[in-house]
């Protein structure tokens, strides 16, 4: 039998290979995200001390390693300091060290998920033209990741009892960096096959993203600060949001050695610029929907107008009702959304600059 695949169709079929791939490597990357948010809201991120890339993939299958890890983690300033003074158990232990688990073990499915199906479409020679050092790049933002996560952890193994807000926001960004990259990706040769020439970031898209990256930074550093506690809580509490314990103005902020320490260190500076940042990033994207909509993708507008409206209910959600663990959770997870729904705008927008 005549083989009746001839070899653009079969091109073709590899490019839609690799955009599959893509998108399931940021599905995974966005799961991540919101695990990484539990293991951060649960106060997880330190239950295991060591890293190991490779047998660290096995829990503790005995009662006598549950001990191991217990009695390690008993060594540590979060445990001599805080949940060793409030009676923790081997039990709640364990909790916590399910959530640290499953988020070390999804990086590394992470690793594997991206570095197998580029080895294999590598040696197949299906990697089109000028995409492989994208990839390696994406590849090694992956590395870095890890690295990074490693990095945040050691912060609160020998003098905190919280990892380095620094470190926690470098370790989120990093991820955000990484999935808004995949999903480009994936757009770029999604239009490969159509013939198109890759996107390119035009001025207004370029300051979109700075500003959305802006925001984000200031809520990982809210994470990392726990400053989300400092508005005050209460459903319906005015003084809560849009004040801040009764003012709009926070007072509680300390100037210690320069503004520019407070703004990034001072747990009622922080929130207030992430509460109030919001707002530039709204007024941005409203406008970059309004130029999607001209430009004939409604349906992108509707993506970037729905995530960014579900996430400023859900951050004003998440502040009334004290930090609820799943509404915080939820929060972080529409924040990614709300990444990857800008990013594609920018691709439509970037890629109908192109056809001009």
């Amino acid at each position: 039998m005549t083989d009746t695949h001839p070899p653009l169709s079969r091109a073709a079929d590899d490019t839609a290979s690799m955009v599959r791939w893509l998108l399931g490597v940021a599905l995974l990357v966005l799961t991540i995200v919101v695990v990484g948010g539990i293991t951060r809201l649960t106060e997880s991120g330190l239950s295991i001390t060591e890293w190991k890339p490779v047998t660290g993939a096995i829990p503790p299958l005995s009662d006598a390693e549950w001990q191991a890890e217990f009695e390690a983690y008993k060594q540590i300033p979060q445990y001599t300091q805080v949940n060793g003074p409030a009676g923790m158990t081997l039990a709640q232990y364990k909790f916590i060290y399910f959530w640290e688990w499953i988020h070390r073990l999804l990086a590394r499915l992470v690793g594997i998920a991206f570095a197998l199906p580029l080895a294999w479409f590598w040696i197949r020679k299906t990697i089109p033209a000028g995409y492989k050092p994208r990839l390696l790049a994406l590849l090694a933002l992956g590395g870095l990741q890890g690295a990074i996560g490693w990095w945040m952890v050691t912060s609160g193994l020998s003098e905190d009892v919280k990892v380095s807000h620094f470190r926690l926001a470098t370790h989120l960004l990093i991820a955000l960096v990484t999935l808004g990259g995949l999903i480009w990706t994936a757009l770029d040769l999604m239009g490969l096959r159509d013939g198109k020439p890759p996107a390119r970031i035009n001025g207004f898209c370029a300051f979109v993203l700075l500003a959305l990256f802006v925001q984000l930074l200031f809520g990982a550093l809210v994470a990392g600060l726990r400053a989300g506690y400092v508005a005050g809580a209460g459903w319906w509490n005015w003084d809560a949001w849009p004040l801040m314990q009764g003012a709009l103005w926070p007072d509680g902020i300390v100037w210690v050695r320069a503004s520019g320490n407070a703004l990034l260190n001072d747990p009622y500076l922080v929130h207030f610029v992430h509460r109030w940042w919001a707002w530039v990033v709204v007024a941005v994207l409203v406008v970059m929907a309004c130029k999607l909509r001209a430009a004939g993708r409604r349906d992108v507008s509707i993506a970037v107008h729905s995530a960014f409206g579900i996430q400023l209910l859900l951050g004003i959600a998440t502040v009334w009702s004290g930090i609820g663990l799943w509404l915080a959770v939820a929060h972080q997870f529409v924040g990614a959304i709300l990444l990857a729904a800008t990013v594609w705008g920018a691709h439509v927008l970037g890629s109908a600059a192109n056809s001009d």
